[in-house]
C-alpha cells in the first residue's frame, strides 16, 4: 500500500484554487502570527508503522547527532507558507536596502491537536496509537526523547487533517472535480488503518466516510448544473445566430444592423460552456450570416457610389446650363427655367458627399447672379410704376367730379373716354396697387354702362310696341264681351271680361316698366 503522505501531496497539488482562508498564501501576512512548529521528515517505515529509528525533528536540534539515524528528507503533502514575516523567495531583505515591495495576506493558522490524548512513546522508543478499540504499535522512535516523538507522531497527524480540511472545503466551495475529491478522500481513508501518526484518526475517517458519501451527490449536481448552463449557452447562441441570420438576409439600416452585429459578437464571446462541436456549428451560422450582410452591404454601397457619380455628372451639366442663363435679361422665361432647373436638381439626387455641397454652391451662386440683377432691376421699375400709381389715383379723384351718366349720358361718356386715355397713356403700376386702381376705373365704367342700359330700354320700339300690343287686346275682349251679352250668352260674356282684366293687368304693367326706365 502507498504511503498516505504521499497520496496527500498529490491531493495538496490539485488544490490550486482553494480559499486563501485554508491553504496559506506565499506571501508573508501583514501582521505578525506565531508560526506552527516546522515540520520535520520522517522515514517511510514511520509512516507505515515499521519499528524503523526516527531521526530528530528539526525543532528539538540535538547538539550531537545520533549516530546511523537517517538525514530527514522532504515531507509529502501540502507545504505550509513562509514565516510570518520572512521576505518572500526572490525579495531582498530589507536590511539589505534593496527591499522590493511585499504583498502581504493574512495565514490562518489551525491549532495544533494534543497527541498525548490518542497515544503514547514509551521510554523504549515503541510509538502507540491508543485511540480505538485496541492500542496500535504504529512505530519505533530513537531520535530524541519520548516527548519530542510524540509531537512528532501529533504533528504527522495535524498533516493528516490539514489535507482532509482541503478536501472538504473544495467540496464545499465547489471547486474541482468532486470525482478528484472522492479519489483522494478514499485513498486517504484507506491508509488511515496503517498511517503512522498519533491523534483522532476515528473523526478523521468519519469526516473522510462523509466527504465520499458527499462526493457523489455534488459531482450529479454539477453535472445537471453544467447541462443546465450549457443547454441555456446554446439556446442563447442559437438565438443570437437566427437574429445574425435575420439582418444578414433582410435588413438595409446598415449602420444600425452593422452595431448590432457586432454587439451580438461581443456578447457571443462571453458566453461559455458549449461543447467544440455544436460551438463551431453555431458559430459558422453566425459567420455566414455576418458575411452575407457585408456582401449586400458591400453591394449596396457599391450601386450608391455608382448613382452618386451619375448624379455628380448630371448637376455638373445643370451647373453650365445655370451659369449661360445667369446673364440673361429676360426676367419672366428665364425665372421660369431656373425653376426647372431646380426641379431637375432635386430629382438627380445627392453626388459624392465630399463634393455635394461644393456643386450646390456653384449651382446657386449661378442663381443668384440673375435674381440679383431681376431684383435691381425690378426696383428700378417699382420707382417709375409708383409715379404712374401717383398719376392714377389723381385721376380716380378728377372722376368724382364727372356729369352723372343718369342725367347727361352723352356728357358722361364723352369725359370718361378722355379719361380713359390719359389712364392707358400713363402706364403700368407697381403689382401690388394694379388691383385697387382697376378697381375704380371698372367702378366708372360700371356706372356709364348701367346708364345706357336703362336708357337703352326706355327708348326700345319693340317693348313700347308690346305694351300698346297689351291694350289693345283688352279692348278687343271687352268688345267681344259686349256682344255676347247682347245675345243673351251671360256665361260667355263672363269668361271674355276675365280675359279682359288678365290683358289690362298685363298691358300695366308693360306700361309701368317703360315709365320707370
Amino acid at each position: 500500500m502507498s504511503e498516505p503522505t504521499a497520496q496527500s501531496a498529490d491531493s495538496a497539488a490539485e488544490t490550486t484554487d482553494a480559499p486563501s482562508a485554508t491553504v496559506p498564501d506565499s506571501t508573508p501576512p501583514t501582521e505578525s502570527v506565531a508560526a506552527p512548529p516546522a515540520p520535520t521528515a520522517a522515514p517511510a517505515s514511520a509512516l507505515t508503522g515499521s519499528p524503523a529509528t526516527e531521526s530528530a525533528p528539526a525543532t528539538t536540534t540535538p547538539s550531537t547527532p545520533v549516530a546511523g539515524a537517517p538525514k530527514p528528507g522532504p515531507r509529502p503533502g501540502p507545504r505550509p507558507g513562509p514565516r510570518p514575516g520572512a521576505p518572500r523567495p526572490g525579495s531582498t531583505s530589507p536590511a539589505s536596502g534593496n527591499a522590493a515591495p511585499v504583498v502581504e495576506h493574512p495565514v490562518r493558522v489551525r491549532p495544533a491537536s494534543d497527541p498525548r490524548q490518542f497515544g503514547r512513546v514509551d521510554d523504549d522508543g515503541t510509538v502507540w496509537l491508543t485511540a480505538g478499540d485496541e492500542p496500535r504499535q504504529i512505530g519505533s522512535w530513537q531520535a530524541g526523547t519520548p516527548a519530542d516523538g510524540l509531537a512528532h507522531y501529533g504533528r504527522r497527524f495535524d498533516d493528516l487533517a490539514t489535507e482532509v480540511e482541503i478536501l472538504e472545503e473544495r467540496l464545499t466551495a465547489g471547486t474541482g472535480d468532486p470525482r478528484k475529491t472522492k479519489t483522494a478522500a478514499v485513498a486517504l481513508r484507506d491508509s488511515l488503518p496503517t498511517a503512522a501518526v498519533i491523534g483522532d484518526v476515528g473523526t478523521l475517517e468519519r469526516r473522510l466516510t462523509a466527504i465520499i458519501d458527499g462526493a457523489d451527490s455534488i459531482a450529479e449536481q454539477r453535472t445537471k448544473e453544467r447541462d443546465a448552463a450549457r443547454s441555456a449557452a446554446i439556446a442563447r447562441k442559437e438565438t443570437l445566430a437566427g437574429e445574425a441570420e435575420q439582418i444578414g438576409a433582410e435588413t438595409t439600416q446598415w449602420k444600425h444592423a452593422g452595431d448590432r452585429l457586432r454587439e451580438i459578437l461581443d456578447e457571443w464571446k462571453t458566453i461559455k460552456g458549449v461543447d467544440r462541436k455544436t460551438d463551431d456549428v453555431l458559430w459558422k451560422r453566425y459567420a455566414k450570416a455576418r458575411d452575407a450582410f457585408n456582401r449586400r452591404r458591400g453591394a449596396h454601397f457599391a450601386d450608391l457610389d455608382r448613382e452618386r457619380a451619375g448624379a455628380k455628372a448630371r448637376k455638373e451639366e445643370l451647373i453650365e446650363q445655370a451659369q449661360a442663363l445667369s446673364d440673361s435679361t429676360d426676367w419672366g422665361p428665364t425665372a421660369g427655367r431656373f425653376r426647372d432647373l431646380l426641379t431637375e436638381w432635386k430629382a438627380a439626387g445627392r453626388a459624392p458627399r465630399d463634393t455635394d455641397d461644393a456643386l450646390w454652391e456653384r449651382f446657386k451662386a449661378a442663381q443668384d447672379v440673375f435674381f440679383a440683377a431681376r431684383n435691381a432691376a425690378n426696383s428700378e421699375r417699382d420707382e417709375e410704376f409708383g409715379a404712374n400709381a401717383a398719376a392714377k389715383r389723381e385721376l380716380l379723384e378728377e372722376a368724382k367730379s364727372m356729369a352723372d351718366p343718369a342725367k347727361d349720358l352723352d356728357a358722361a361718356r364723352s369725359q370718361f373716354r378722355a379719361l380713359r386715355d390719359r389712364w392707358d397713356a400713363i402706364g403700368k403700376v407697381p403689382r401690388e396697387q394694379m388691383q385697387s386702381l382697376e378697381k375704380g376705373i371698372r367702378a366708372i365704367e360700371k356706372r356709364i354702362a348701367d346708364a345706357e342700359s336703362t336708357h337703352w330700354q326706355r327708348t326700345d320700339p319693340e317693348v313700347k310696341a308690346r305694351a300698346d300690343q297689351f291694350a289693345s287686346r283688352v279692348a278687343q275682349l271687352e268688345e267681344q264681351a259686349e256682344k255676347a251679352a247682347a245675345r243673351g250668352k251671360d256665361r260667355e260674356a263672363a269668361d271674355l271680361r276675365a280675359q279682359a282684366q288678365q290683358w289690362r293687368e298685363w298691358s300695366q304693367a308693360a306700361q309701368s316698366a317703360v315709365s320707370d326706365l
